[in-house]
């Protein structure tokens, strides 16, 4: 029975997950008109399904993840009731988030509801806080570093291309760069992050993808631009269209397979639990389980995912194909950055932060301060809400 309740507890969590998190991919895409909102949400459960069931992670880290000190939570039925906590305390806030277009960071409301069931179970000195510092930090770091990427980014195709007194010429010289650029982060991401490869067989990877895409676009841009040479607006606008649509693809196959922990991951520290008797600091997360993940994210797209979807890609500021492209192009270095650095962003703030900077390249009037402050707003709650509703339900259970 209490198995049932959490894999519904877990489903619900995945669909809370999928209707809030697609606006990380899907956003951009559809405010700067690349494709609809029904082509989004169809692309991104497709792709969040096939990333979570055939390269989501088998062995996962327990619900502990290392921001409650082990040596002070060690019961593991103490374990068991704060993941199931945990996992209903995070689907409640996110649930309540995307219903009113807020995207927030799924990660970070798991986290919260770490803190509540640990602190709860055993005061403060059960949370590791440098770690909840460096979580903290990241709120601030992200959508900075995100914001400033994007800005300088559109800044350069700004001055590289649109400006110039023959953009059509300067797209074809250019652009195939831009493209290679992109490919080249693309696959060192899904290299190191996704498919763990490693960082140098990952940074090989991206250099082969830089070149081939390079000049494969080479030839590709200025065919392109030949039918379409009257028309220059067209060109450059359509060739930064497919590049956008390749990164929002990519973006959303990665976190079906990199997040579908963050629903899985306390429904497999219950279900262990239960079966074994025994936590490990690893937990095996079946096939199956993962299925359900999958699943709950797709369907959770295609049911709650328009309205965060809305807010990210058409209420903070206006977006095209170029400035949509440096955001997805700038959120994705911030990923790789912190990859090297081993800092914890949510990619949630880093595409925010990157929407804005792209308003802020052209004026501070150009952003919707209303919207981004309520964004602000449900980010600095997330950790507490979802924390004081996780400790709640804790101390009902125990």
């Amino acid at each position: 029975m209490l198995l049932l309740f959490s894999m519904t507890f877990g489903l619900a969590l995945a669909m809370a997950i999928g209707g809030n998190d697609v606006a990380n991919s899907m956003a951009t895409a559809v405010g700067a008109k690349a494709i609809t909102v029904k082509q989004a949400v169809m692309i991104a459960a497709v792709l969040e399904f096939s990333g979570a069931f055939f390269f989501g992670a088998h062995v996962t880290s327990t619900i502990t993840k290392g921001i409650l000190n082990s040596e002070v939570i060690s019961s593991d039925k103490v374990l068991m009731y704060g993941a199931l906590s945990a996992l209903i305390g995070a689907f409640i806030w996110l649930a309540i988030a995307t219903i009113k277009g807020w995207p927030v960071s799924t990660t970070h409301s798991i986290v919260g509801g770490m803190v509540g069931f640990g602190i709860m179970a055993a005061g403060l000195d059960a949370v590791n806080w440098v770690k909840m510092f460096m979580i903290v930090s990241s709120w601030f770091i992200s959508p900075f570093v995100g914001g400033f990427l994007a800005f300088v980014v559109f800044k350069l195709i700004a001055l590289s291309i649109l400006r110039r007194e023959n953009p059509v010429t300067a797209t074809k010289r250019y652009a195939p760069l831009y493209i290679a650029a992109t490919l080249f982060i693309i696959s060192f991401l899904f290299g190191v992050k996704t498919m763990k490869m490693g960082i140098y067989r990952s940074l090989l990877a991206g250099g082969v993808f830089f070149v081939l895409g390079f000049l494969l676009s080479f030839f590709l841009v200025r065919r392109y631009a030949s039918k379409n040479e009257h028309k220059p607006y067209e060109i450059v606008e359509g060739t930064f269209k497919k590049m956008q649509i390749l990164t929002s693809c990519y973006v959303s196959f990665a976190h079906g397979a990199n997040d579908v922990a963050n629903a899985v991951g306390p429904l497999a520290v219950v279900y262990l639990a239960l079966t074994t008797g025994g936590i490990g600091t690893h937990v095996e997360v079946p096939s199956w389980m993962l299925a359900i993940g999958g699943f709950g994210i797709a369907l959770g797209v295609g049911i709650w995912g328009k309205k965060v979807m809305r807010t990210v890609g058409t209420q903070i500021t206006t977006l095209n194909n170029t400035r949509g492209f440096s955001i997805d192009f700038a959120a994705a270095t911030t990923v790789l950055l912190s990859s090297f650095f081993g800092m914890p962003v949510s990619t949630t703030h880093t595409v925010v932060g990157a929407v804005t900077g792209v308003g802020l390249a052209h004026g501070l009037e150009a952003v919707n301060r209303g919207v981004l402050k309520n964004i602000l707003w449900a980010w600095f709650v997330t950790v507490p809400v979802s924390g004081v509703i996780s400790a709640l339900l804790f101390k009902l259970f125990i």
